[in-house]
């Protein structure tokens, strides 16, 4: 009798690994508490159960880093001796939450039927997205099929599956620990502040030499870091590199700058700054038009002249230099 119902437990969990879905069927559960599911708790959270324990699993706030989550069941040392004791049910598309733990009523959809194994440490995951890229391995299995965040809450129970269960069975405490399986991925937010005078002209924004478009929406990016451009007629060109941390959001503040060239100068207080024969009372900074200028420095008789060609975007330093030069003959 024992082999036939072992083998029915078998089928069901067969059964379970072809693309059906099952309808939803009346369950009466022990709920024994609540396992949350959040970037506030990414390392888990915990729920004691006995062998006909039951716990909710609840998804909670941002959801767009998430793969999937991970069940861990861990056993008491005695239960090894117990093979084929327990087994493990999980249901989604459940038809209410219950409020509080004790005794529940609900109809959900069987994901999930697997004989619980004779190991201290018992993992399984849940892709809950398209492209999670979850694989089972011999640490952990991957439930076949994709659970979307809106079949949640779900729930988790143990059950016995043979006649006249031992008291120490009855005795023992299993935990269940739940928590999400992150991707390798972070968001970034570019916030643009304009100058007064020009404000939101056309911009070319490039991360990693692809162009964005629309860069002003959030995007997810992998962890690392990566090179931001920005180019335009009307700002000046900038080059940068951020980091974006994994499930983490990035707000990245670009201060967009007026791209007409500017003058600055350094020179001895008592000279005086001619820019195309015109004297600069406050030559620091000087915005001037594109082209061909003319800087002259004037120290009492004294004077020198340069010119410089002038490009939009650019930034140049005219620095005036006095020198003493000595040297020594026979």
């Amino acid at each position: 009798m024992k082999l036939i119902i072992l083998k029915i437990l078998l089928f069901a969990s067969i059964t379970f690994l072809l693309p059906q879905k099952a309808g939803a069927e009346p369950i009466r559960a022990l709920l024994s508490g609540f396992n949350l599911v959040s970037l506030d708790e990414a390392g888990g959270t915990d729920v004691s159960l006995s062998y006909v324990g039951s716990s909710l699993i609840q998804l909670e706030g941002d959801l767009r880093f998430f793969r999937g989550i991970q069940l861990e069941i861990s056993s008491p040392q005695n239960y090894l001796s117990y093979r084929d004791s327990l087994a493990l049910e999980i249901y989604g598309d459940l038809d209410h939450t219950p409020p509080a733990p004790g005794i529940v009523d609900l109809e959900g959809r069987r994901l999930a039927f697997e004989l619980l194994p004779p190991t201290l440490h018992t993992i399984f995951q849940i892709p809950i997205r398209e492209e999670h890229g979850l694989r089972s391995s011999p640490y952990a299995t991957v439930l076949t099929g994709v659970q979307a965040p809106s079949s949640f809450p779900l729930l988790f129970r143990l059950m016995p599956i043979i006649k006249g269960i031992s008291g120490e069975i009855e005795r023992m405490v299993f935990n269940l620990h739940v928590k999400p399986i992150l991707s390798d991925e972070g968001a970034l937010r570019i916030n643009f502040r304009y100058p007064p005078n020009l404000p939101d002209r056309p911009l070319v924004v490039l991360i990693n030499d692809q162009v964005i478009e629309n860069p002003g929406d959030e995007r997810l990016l992998r962890e690392g870091e990566h090179h931001l451009v920005i180019l335009s007629e009307d700002y000046r060109s900038q080059s940068s590199r951020f980091v974006i941390e994994r499930a983490k959001t990035l707000d990245l503040v670009v201060e967009l700058q007026d791209s007409t060239p500017i003058l600055t100068f350094e020179y001895p207080e008592n000279a005086r700054v001619f820019v195309n024969n015109v004297l600069i009372r406050n030559p620091n900074p000087l915005p001037v038009e594109p082209g061909l200028h003319e800087v002259r420095f004037e120290i009492s008789d004294y004077s020198i002249t340069r010119s410089v060609m002038v490009q939009r975007g650019r930034t140049y330093n005219i620095a005036m230099e006095v020198d003493v030069s000595i040297s020594e003959s026979e």
